[in-house]
């Protein structure tokens, strides 16, 4: 899950060596990584005992708690009324509808699979910012799109020969990814003006809104659940979804963001080892192919025409 850049705070964060970044910004890209990795574990094994729609409700209501807790004392600009519903967009969509179909899809789908999916997010919010805000589609990124495509059909074939349940599960990773990139289209105009910080608290405000209908699944969910998974659902509010937002923000406002948007390649890889270790979960070799092949998708999107 990435956040967009606001481009009035974006100082070079480079040692006085002018080649390393300070240590400050390493810790915070590592917090950052490790969290967002670990909430993908997280969610597969609270999700054993809550549902989809609770589980969102859960992570978002602790989030919004502890991102206020983190916003006291931060810079306040009052948003406009575009800005407000553009705010309340982009928390619907990434904050809400995302939590719910990534717990949909991970309560059929191993941890790994799901990230591997969900990590197209990134050109889809490429071909949105072309297609949307008119910042242009070049070549590499038709390219990319067809390879990633290529790969999450391939993660489809594998998981939906196995039993349509799996299939479903791919469909609602996809849908996860969409929903997460048409967030970040909402967000992206709004950071030009407004603190990251106060963004990302009042999308939390409008995510937790959306998941209020499933407030008494949530009641339910928590009388009868163990005591580690609930403790699961106050992790994925407090470390995934403040801090992680936090410490990603601050190294955003530090390094260039595509410098910085290449460190989320190392999500999926890193859930896949967790998996197995964890719940000895690991993809099926045609599933990490096709995985392989998004990942490298993602990355021809991401290359700049060679000057002629």
């Amino acid at each position: 899950m990435v956040t967009t850049p606001n481009p009035l705070r974006t100082p070079p964060a480079l040692s006085s060596g002018g080649s390393r970044l300070e240590p400050l910004v390493i810790a915070a890209i590592v917090t950052t990584l490790l969290s967002w990795a670990s909430a993908f574990i997280v969610i597969r094994g609270s999700g054993a005992d809550f549902s989809a729609g609770g589980l969102a409700l859960g992570r978002m209501l602790v989030g919004s708690a502890a991102l206020g807790v983190l916003c006291v004392g931060k810079r306040w600009i009052r948003p406009t009324r575009r800005e407000v519903l553009m705010i309340l967009a982009f928390g619907a969509l990434w904050f809400g509808a995302y939590n719910v179909l990534l717990g949909l899809a991970e309560q059929t789908l191993d941890a790994g699979t799901t990230a591997l999916i969900v990590g197209i997010g990134p050109i889809l919010i490429a071909l949105g910012g072309g297609l949307i805000l008119r910042e242009g589609i070049s070549r590499w990124l038709v390219i990319g799109t067809s390879v990633a495509f290529a790969g999450v059909v391939l993660i489809g074939i594998s998981n939906g020969v196995r039993g349509f349940h799996l299939l479903v599960g791919v469909v609602a990773a996809v849908l996860a990814a969409l929903t997460y990139a048409a967030g970040v289209l909402f967000q992206k105009p709004v950071l030009r003006r407004l603190p990251v910080s106060e963004v990302t608290f009042l999308g939390a405000l409008a995510g937790a809104a959306v998941c209020l209908p499933f407030a008494g699944p949530l009641i339910s969910d928590v009388a009868t659940a163990p005591i580690a998974s609930t403790l699961g659902v106050v992790y994925l509010g407090v470390v995934p979804t403040a801090i992680a937002f936090t410490t990603w923000g601050y190294a955003l406002s530090r390094m260039p963001a595509g410098q910085l948007g290449v460190t989320t390649y190392l999500v999926p890889p890193l859930v896949i080892l967790a998996g197995l270790v964890v719940f000895q979960e690991v993809p099926t070799v045609t599933a990490i192919i096709g995985g392989v092949l998004c990942l490298v998708g993602v990355g021809l999107s991401r290359r700049r025409p060679s000057l002629s």
